[in-house]
């Protein structure tokens, strides 16, 4: 994943969410590129969740990726003013302290499963993803998975988030590739998840530069 230019390189973190639904990732260098990675998944061995954990595998060495597996703890979304629930403002804080959102999501009934259109409905009212860079990632089979990516590009850009379209990504990852650690060997989908990681970094690095024009 590429740095803004001038930027030393060093080691970073790569860490699941704890428990508390805080993430236990913290770069190891000031300014290393933060990316949350959201699995629409609540399934144990999902590949959508093997999936980021390679992403963030193979990001390491430039980034900081935090992979959130707390979405069955997302309440139900009731409008109004009542404040957030402790889980919706846990997920507030690490969508703002995030420079990058990737999410992986698998087809229910030709749409995101409602889990992740719920956590995205949170966000609505507080602009959490307004103009924040997002891509997304499908492991469907060939011929599959178009109504899950319709749907999310949907919502997300009813949110005002910002698509970075040479970051997205189709793949096919099958439960046989995922290995015991939970991430993938396969050459060809690792080789994908390489250019999503290089995309965003691109992306990054050049809004970085526009900002110190």
């Amino acid at each position: 994943m590429g740095i803004a230019p001038g930027t030393p390189a060093s080691e970073s973190s790569v860490a699941d969410s704890d428990s508390a639904g805080n993430g236990s990732a913290v770069a190891s260098r000031p300014g290393a590129p933060r990316i949350l990675l959201i699995s629409g998944s609540t399934r144990p061995g999902s590949t959508n969740t093997a999936a980021l954990r390679t992403f963030a595998e193979i990001a390491a060495p430039d980034c900081t990726a935090e992979l959130f597996t707390e979405l069955v703890d997302i309440p139900a979304f009731v409008p109004g003013d009542q404040p957030a629930p402790p889980a919706v403002r846990a997920l507030r804080e690490r969508l703002a302290a995030a420079d990058a959102v990737v999410f992986c999501a698998p087809e229910y009934a030709g749409f995101i499963p409602g889990s992740l259109k719920n956590l995205l409905e949170w966000t609505v009212g507080a602009a959490d993803l307004h103009e924040k860079p997002v891509a997304w990632i499908s492991v469907a089979a060939p011929g599959r998975g178009e109504g899950a990516i319709t749907s999310l590009r949907t919502v997300l850009g009813y949110v005002g988030a910002v698509e970075i379209e040479s970051a997205c990504r189709r793949m096919t990852v099958l439960g046989s590739m995922v290995g015991t650690d939970g991430t993938i060997a396969d050459a060809t989908v690792r080789q994908a998840l390489a250019e999503s990681v290089a995309a965003i970094g691109a992306y990054l690095s050049a809004a970085a530069a526009a900002r110190e024009l």
